[in-house]
This record gives C-alpha cells, sequence and structure tokens, in this order.
C-alpha cells in the first residue's frame, strides 16, 4: 500500500488498458473492412465451404449462429460456426474472419497438437475460472490464518490454470490464421491486394487474445505480489 492505495492495481490498470485499446483496433478494423466488398463476391459461408473441400474435409457443416463476432469453430461436433455479419456477407473482413475458423477445421483435420492441447484444457480452465476468486475471497475474509493461506493458495492455482489456456490459445489462433491466409491465396478467393486488408482484419482480431493472455498475466502477477505481502506480515 502507498498511502492508501494499492500499487498492485497498476498491473489491474495496465491490463484493462491492453484489453480495451485491442478491442476498440478489432472493431474499429472489422468494421472498416465489413464495408469493403470482396471482388469474388463469395458469402463467408461459401468461402468456408470451398476451403473445407479443398482440404479434403467432408465431415465439418457450415452453419449461421445468432450474434456479432460469435464465429468458432467446434471440433466436438465438426462444426464451423459463423455470426450474422459473416455467414450471409460478401465483405473482405467476413472472408476473412470465415477462413480463421476454416484454419481451426484444418488443425483438426491434420491433428494439430496446440488445438488438441487447448481442447483438452477447456474443462480444467473452466473450473480453475470458476473458482479461483471465490476461494480468494473467503480467505481474504478469514484473515491471516494458515486456512485463509490455502485457500487463497489453492485460488491463486486456479486463476493459473485460466492464464495458461489463455497462453496455450496463442499459438491456436495464429496458426489459424496463418492458415486461413495461405488457403485465401491458394484457392484465389482474394484478389489484388485484398489479401493485405484480410491480414489486417485476422491480426486485430489475433491481439484480443494477445491482449487477454497479458492482462491475465498481469492479475497473476498482482495474485501473487499481494499473497507475498500478506506471508510476510503474517510472519
Amino acid at each position: 500500500m502507498y498511502y492508501g492505495f494499492d500499487i498492485t492495481y497498476i498491473f489491474v490498470i495496465i491490463g484493462m488498458l491492453i484489453t480495451l485499446i485491442a478491442s476498440w483496433r478489432m472493431k474499429a478494423t472489422f468494421a472498416k473492412y465489413e464495408r469493403v466488398a470482396s471482388q469474388s463476391r463469395l458469402t463467408g459461408r461459401e468461402v468456408a465451404e470451398r476451403i473445407l473441400r479443398a482440404n479434403g474435409i467432408y465431415d465439418v457443416s457450415v452453419r449461421p449462429v445468432s450474434g456479432r463476432l460469435t464465429d468458432h469453430y467446434d471440433p466436438r461436433d465438426k462444426t464451423v460456426s459463423l455470426s450474422e455479419a459473416i455467414y450471409g456477407s460478401t465483405s473482405v473482413a467476413a472472408i476473412a474472419v470465415a477462413a480463421h475458423e476454416c484454419g481451426h477445421a484444418i488443425q483438426d483435420n491434420v491433428g494439430y497438437v496446440p488445438l488438441n492441447l487447448r481442447s483438452a484444457f477447456v474443462p480444467v480452465a473452466n473450473f480453475g475460472s470458476r473458482l479461483s476468486w471465490p476461494l480468494i475471497f473467503v480467505g481474504f475474509l478469514l484473515g491471516y490464518g494458515n486456512i485463509s493461506n490455502i485457500l487463497i493458495q489453492i485460488g491463486i492455482a486456479m486463476f493459473l490454470l485460466a492464464v495458461i489456456f489463455q497462453i496455450i490459445t496463442l499459438p491456436v489462433e495464429f496458426d489459424a490464421s496463418r492458415r486461413a491466409l495461405i488457403e485465401l491465396e491458394n484457392n484465389e478467393i482474394l484478389l489484388d491486394k485484398e489479401d493485405k486488408s484480410a491480414r489486417k482484419v485476422l491480426f486485430a482480431a489475433a491481439m484480443t487474445y494477445v491482449a487477454a493472455a497479458a492482462a491475465g498475466v498481469l492479475q497473476m502477477l498482482r495474485l501473487m505480489l499481494l499473497f507475498s505481502g500478506r506471508s510476510r506480515r503474517r510472519n
């Protein structure tokens, strides 16, 4: 504490700023290229189906989902889900996002290890994120006893699981974007300089994952500093 101010909140503030800037940049970039129609006039659905078939993937379906930027690939039911702004749109942004999700389908098809690791880690990360803050909060309420410290340690360990998941996600997302750009070029889906626009969209999206991981790491450092401070005061 410094003059009544918890100095470790700086980590939280930095993490929030990084996340907000990345989110703003992603939305602004997507909005810009959402208004740029591709020369191919292919919709997000048509792009996804073309890329999947070009890679010999016939067991993955493409379906629309509600919401905005809710696009994802689910390896459990082999489904590429495209949001309303992507599924029927012919914009450069829609094509880039659709190709990215197909990048995940290709990863799954070839047995990309980081994707398998992330999929296996999902239930562990969800479990950790649900329990971490309740355990830490209860531990702080109990004061400086042994039970308090044990609960806080377990809570921090649970939070670490969520941070590890965010870090594992990074190579998966960057590789999916790399594969997407290759497919867009090989299948001549984007023409002239459209690939540069798609690259900007995918990069902006990837930065949101980097920001989330950075914010998680900063929050983890804050918790470790707070706990070490409590341990010193107890001793």
